[in-house]
Formats: C-alpha cells, sequence, structure tokens
C-alpha cells in the first residue's frame, strides 16, 4: 500500500511568483491578490500613462504617442507614483473593479489578461524574470512618446497612433 505524502505548503513568492509550482496569477483572483502581488503584474509598458481620446458617439478610442507628464519615458515608470494623484487628479488607479470596466487597458495588459482568466505573456517580466522584455519584445512605449507638457491639447489629435496590439473599445 502506498503512502499518502500531505503537500508541502509554500506561500506566494512574490519574486517567483509560484505557490505549489503555480503562479500566483492563476491561482488567485484580482482581489485576493497582496499589495505587492497586485504591483507585480504591471508590466511597465506605460500604455496605461498614454493619453487617449474617446469618440462621443461610437465610443472607439483613439490611442496617442502623448504620454503624462509624470512618465519616465526611459524607464516607462511614473517619477512620483505614490503623489501622482496630487499631481494629475485624473490619473485613474488600477483596482479590481476599474481593470474590469476599462475599455482601453490594452489586450496585452497583465490586469486585464487575469480579469479575464487569461495566462501572462512570455515577455512579461514575472514569467521572463526580466524588466526588459517587454521593451524587446516592442510591447512598452519607450522611445515613442512625447510627454503632454511639450504638446498643445489643441494638437492632440495629430498625435494618434496605431500600437501593436491597442485593444479598445
Amino acid at each position: 500500500m502506498a503512502k499518502f505524502r500531505p503537500p508541502v505548503h509554500r506561500p506566494a513568492d512574490a519574486v517567483s511568483g509560484r505557490s505549489q509550482g503555480v503562479p500566483f496569477w492563476r491561482a488567485k483572483r484580482l482581489e485576493a491578490m497582496t499589495a505587492e502581488e497586485w504591483e507585480s503584474l504591471c508590466d511597465g509598458c506605460a500604455r496605461c500613462c498614454l493619453m487617449k481620446l474617446e469618440d462621443i458617439d461610437t465610443g472607439e478610442i483613439a490611442w496617442t504617442d502623448v504620454a503624462c507628464t509624470l512618465l519616465e519615458t526611459d524607464s516607462c515608470r511614473c517619477r512620483d507614483y505614490p503623489g501622482r494623484h496630487d499631481i494629475v487628479p485624473d490619473c485613474i488607479s488600477l483596482d479590481p473593479k476599474t481593470v474590469r470596466t476599462l475599455s482601453w487597458l490594452p489586450p496585452t495588459c497583465a490586469y486585464r489578461l487575469v480579469a479575464e482568466g487569461r495566462d501572462l505573456d512570455w515577455w512579461h517580466p514575472l514569467v521572463s524574470g526580466s524588466a526588459e522584455t517587454v521593451h524587446r519584445a516592442g510591447i512598452s512605449v519607450r522611445g515613442r512618446v512625447v510627454r503632454e507638457d511639450e504638446v498643445d491639447i489643441d494638437d492632440l489629435e495629430d498625435h494618434v497612433v496605431d500600437w501593436p496590439e491597442e485593444g479598445g473599445a
């Protein structure tokens, strides 16, 4: 008769992203993630930091190459993440509820993928182990944007672009 050995419990590890061999993003719903797990889902593409135009009649989203004034365009990270709402009051915080309602999140966005029950792409830092793969794969906005303080708001329509796998309404 075979002896039963109970599984060894290993807590989720934010570095490896694994618990009992299963990455936390496969094992947990967005609402069950720790703050550290939630933040690690951000792949650093910075597409959510781009200005978007919405057609009032159709709801269609047009993406621009104009980034928030706080975006550090080389790293694709916010220059003042903790204080961003004080500087940019209309900055949208992503949480499980908003992730499920925002039509403009790119289809490559890890928050959107996990909310839809899908897996992360090979280039995601949690999968690849490197923050650089999102840039090498051409998913991030690195080197392809201007900051909003460099653009006249009346010229925003001149900055509409087609991003790879942009998604939208």
